[in-house]
């Protein structure tokens, strides 16, 4: 068996990966700009001896926040799957026949002969109409299926691991705390973004300039605006 063969047979799908990875990446993503972000615009408003408590403040509501909006969020995906499922079942009970014939008519757009289709759809029938349906005819899965859970809870851990690297820089100086802040932060991106791209299997370079940059570009502006509110003496 050559290298290519060995490499190919141990490549994975990501599929299944889609729902807590995009809740996974986006929690701790939001963890490491908000919380810095909250921490610098308080450092540049000349408040910094709230930075502490700014960032502990920050991680708690943003978790939570996260946590019911990411389930909330996902859970209205799962009803809209569910009262898709009930409306196939209903489907299935008041017109099998014109059922049947439209799951052929998707096999022979995807390129069947339309004996072939025919003989598809017979067999899927017999085994189970209403998962051939849901598959076939709406695009659900069992390994893509929207589980709230699981996205709200991933968010959460996410979000306060994330809030927690800028946190540190607070937490470990006393005198260069924006300096520490900013490179714990711009460290976790760069972190952040690799782990994203290796377990998605995506780009390095694309996948890490995309979340670097739009990091700090949350930074910046946050800052500019508690530099403002400082002169301001608000």
């Amino acid at each position: 068996m050559g290298l290519e063969e060995i490499q190919l047979r141990n490549l994975e799908h990501r599929a299944n990966r889609a729902g807590w990875l995009r809740a996974a990446v986006l929690g701790s993503n939001d963890g490491l700009v908000s919380t810095a972000s909250l921490m610098i615009g308080i450092a540049a408003a000349n408040k910094s001896d709230f930075l502490v408590t700014a960032g502990l403040a920050g991680i708690a509501a943003g978790a939570m926040s996260m946590a019911v909006g990411e389930y909330v969020s996902v859970k209205s995906q799962n009803d809209i799957e569910k009262s898709d499922r009930e409306i196939e079942i209903q489907q299935l009970k008041l017109d099998p026949k014109g059922e049947f014939e439209e799951l052929v008519g998707i096999y022979v757009k995807r390129g069947l002969s339309k004996d072939l289709a025919t003989q598809v759809a017979t067999a899927m029938h017999k085994q189970n109409a209403l998962e051939a349906h849901l598959r076939d005819e709406l695009g659900h899965f069992d390994h893509t299926r929207a589980r709230p859970v699981q996205a709200g809870i991933a968010s959460a851990i996410a979000f306060a691991a994330g809030g927690t690297v800028p946190l540190l820089g607070a937490l470990f100086s006393s005198t260069n705390q924006v300096a520490l802040i900013l490179l714990l932060t711009a460290i976790g991106l760069i972190a952040a973004g690799f782990t994203s791209a290796k377990i998605a299997s995506s780009p390095l370079p694309k996948t890490m300039l995309r979340i670097f940059a739009g990091g700090s570009l949350g930074v910046i502006i946050t800052a500019g605006i508690g530099w403002l509110v400082g002169l301001t003496g608000v």
